[in-house]
C-alpha cells in the first residue's frame, strides 16, 4: 500500500479545499495530500511536503492525527492508506499558484457534489470532533466510483 497523508484545515468556522488545475483529479476539490518517501515517518511526509510543495511552515507538535482511509481500487494497482490530519497551527499565506486554486467554505455549506464521494461519509464524524476514523474504500478505477465502504473505526 502506497502511504499518503491529508491535511484538513478548518479555520473560522470555513474549510480549506483546493482545485488542482493539472493533472489527476482535476475534477474534484480535494485537500492538500502527499505521498511518503520510504525514509521518512508519515509525520515527517506530512511537514517536509507542506514545507516543499505549498510553503507552510508546521511543528511536529501542532500535527493532530485523526485516523487513516484505506483505498482499494478495482485494478490492484496503488491501493492506499491515506493520513488524516489536522494542523493546529501554522504560518501560510493562503494563495493560487500554477498547480491550486485555493478555495475556503463555510462549515454549513460544504460542496461534497464536487468533491470524492467517500468524504460525504468520513468528514462528517471528523467536524464533529471525532478523534479518530477509519474506513476501507473500493473504488472501481475505470469510473472513479465507490463500489463499496466498511466502517473499522
Amino acid at each position: 500500500m502506497l502511504q499518503n497523508t491529508l491535511w484538513i484545515l478548518i479555520e473560522n468556522w470555513k474549510i480549506f479545499l483546493w482545485e488542482k488545475k493539472r493533472g489527476f483529479a482535476t475534477w474534484v476539490l480535494n485537500w492538500v495530500w502527499w505521498k511518503q518517501e520510504k525514509w521518512e515517518t508519515i509525520d515527517e511526509c506530512m511537514i517536509r511536503e507542506a514545507n516543499e510543495e505549498i510553503w507552510i511552515v508546521i511543528d511536529k507538535k501542532d500535527l493532530e492525527y485523526l485516523g487513516v482511509l484505506h483505498f482499494y481500487f478495482s485494478d490492484d494497482i496503488d491501493n492506499l492508506d491515506v493520513h488524516l490530519y489536522n494542523i493546529l497551527s501554522y504560518t501560510w499565506n493562503v494563495i493560487e499558484s500554477d498547480e491550486i486554486k485555493p478555495f475556503w467554505f463555510n462549515l454549513d455549506n460544504i460542496p461534497y457534489d464536487k468533491m470524492w464521494e467517500d468524504d460525504k461519509i468520513w468528514l462528517p464524524r471528523i467536524l464533529n470532533w471525532e478523534k479518530y476514523v477509519e474506513y476501507n474504500f473500493y473504488f472501481d478505477r475505470e469510473l472513479w466510483k465507490m463500489i463499496k465502504q466498511e466502517l473499522i473505526k
